[in-house]
């Protein structure tokens, strides 16, 4: 079976994105269960479209990239829309991550 493969570069972004992303959607969720509406800041936006951008250039080249949005900072979003994006773009790391890391018969390894 001939698998898809990534670059290391691509892997080792992953591996410094993922554990943030996965700490900044937990902030958010958390966030939004308590004021669901709550407006997100202009520095808090900022710091999530950084985070979004690295993700984006990861995931570049891949098919569920073309549904990954930043946030508009310009319209500052609601807690809510922040928990939707981030929710997105953790299913479309989790998509890379099932594509790439595999077991192969002796350990879990990258296919690149």
């Amino acid at each position: 079976m001939t698998r898809a493969k990534t670059t290391n570069a691509k892997v080792e972004e992953y591996k410094t994105i993922k554990p943030l992303l996965e700490a900044m959607y937990a902030e958010f969720q958390e966030l939004s269960k308590k004021k669901q509406d709550g407006q997100v800041g202009p520095t808090k936006v900022k710091m999530v479209n950084r985070l979004l951008k690295a993700v984006h250039s990861v995931l570049e080249h891949e098919p569920n990239r073309a549904y990954l949005d930043l946030l508009d900072e310009d319209d500052l979003p609601q807690n809510s829309d922040v928990v939707l994006i981030l929710s997105q773009t953790d299913a479309a790391m989790k998509a890379f991550d099932a594509k790439y890391y595999y077991w192969s018969g002796t350990a879990h390894v990258w296919s690149v």
